[in-house]
């Protein structure tokens, strides 16, 4: 006798537990923008000025300073640790932010191919319509051929007319 629980198995997907303490809530399309907005400024040649410099007062202040207001001695242990920081919480934030430009991207991509698909079938009514102009300006009468008959139903006319002249004296 065999007992499966639902802890053990493991093609069905956990209950939700409820917590006592609240989850904090956020806007997931404010925070994306936010981080759209951080990942674009971290792309900039600013941040590494930014960047270069406040490394460089650090770096420059805790080496040249007086000991007793130095704040973080040569490994510069604490240095590291903030741009350890930093890198932690800027590469989610870039990742996000792909990830949102791939999403514009793919509904670009979608609109993109439907707005051709309609251009596509546009033009093949169009060229249907064409080809049937076509086929039918063939069977009208071009000016030529009604000239052709008009001089023609002249001759015939001025022929007839002299043969009534000439039975008539």
């Amino acid at each position: 006798m065999t007992t499966t629980t639902t802890a053990a198995r493991l093609d069905q997907p956990r209950e939700l537990r409820r917590t006592l303490l609240p989850r904090p809530h956020y806007d997931p399309e404010s925070f994306g923008r936010l981080s759209e907005r951080i990942a674009r400024f971290l792309g900039t040649a600013r941040f590494l000025v930014y960047m270069t410099v406040f490394v460089t007062v650090w770096i420059g202040w805790n080496a040249l300073a007086p000991s007793w207001l130095r704040f973080d001695p040569y490994p510069f242990i604490f240095l590291t640790l903030m741009l350890s920081l930093q890198a932690s919480y800027a590469a989610p934030l870039i990742l996000l932010a792909q990830n949102r430009q791939g999403d514009r991207d793919r509904v670009q991509y979608e609109q993109d191919r439907s707005r051709d698909d309609r251009s596509i079938a546009d033009t093949e009514y169009l060229t249907r319509e064409i080809a049937g102009l076509r086929m039918a300006v063939s069977e009208v009468a071009t000016r030529d051929f009604v000239r052709s008959e008009i001089q023609q139903l002249l001759k015939d006319i001025d022929g007839e007319r002299k043969e009534s002249n000439s039975a008539l004296s």
